[in-house]
């Protein structure tokens, strides 16, 4: 794989309900910042999102925000990062996308998993193959697995569709995993949105 330079990770704006959640958010961060990787995230300084952004500062390392407007104030958007303000969550998706050379899915709701899917769905739309890693902290992915599994088995995803992500059970299994996939051949559609 080559080198990531800029990771995208898609995390809850709340804590969630376990305290692992949290834990594994900052742990990250600080992974990310040990191996000169650069965080780019959703802009917020609440929930995971903020968590995982204040330990990757921590440790001296850069982190891209990007944020809609209107999220700007109810996220609270943080301030002691490299913050672009878009128009859209559609924009907020594409520049995140534009400037991220993966995708690491940490526990989150609604929003999290509507990122996740929609860069799969890119993924399985052949408009990139930049990897994709789930950390499933718990088993909280276990039935987004399951929902993948579901798709193929009635037909409307292809065996090929369990490719399009890797599934650890520890945020410390992240980097070698992000090492170990192949080097994306597609450079990506910069009009995807």
């Amino acid at each position: 794989m080559a080198a990531i330079k800029r990771l995208c990770v898609y995390c809850g704006s709340s804590r969630g309900a376990a305290a692992s959640y949290g834990e594994t958010a900052e742990r990250l961060g600080t992974l990310l910042a040990d191996a000169g990787i650069e965080l780019v995230y959703g802009g917020g300084r609440i929930g995971l999102m903020g968590l995982v952004a204040d330990a990757v500062l921590a440790r001296g390392g850069r982190v891209t925000g990007i944020i809609p407007v209107h999220l700007h104030d109810r996220e609270r958007a943080h301030t002691q990062v490299r913050l672009e303000v878009v128009g859209s969550m559609h924009e907020r998706k594409q520049r995140m996308f534009d400037l991220s050379d993966g995708f690491v899915t940490l526990p989150g709701g609604l929003g999290t998993l509507d990122e996740t899917i929609e860069i799969l769905t890119w993924r399985q739309l052949g408009l990139h193959d930049k990897p994709v890693v789930v950390v499933d902290v718990a088993g909280y992915w276990a039935p987004l697995a399951a929902l993948v599994e579901h798709t193929i088995a009635h037909g409307f995803a292809p065996p090929a569709a369990r490719d399009y992500l890797r599934t650890v059970s520890r945020v410390e299994d992240v980097l070698p995993t992000l090492a170990a996939m192949p080097e994306p051949r597609i450079k990506g559609d910069s009009r995807l949105a």
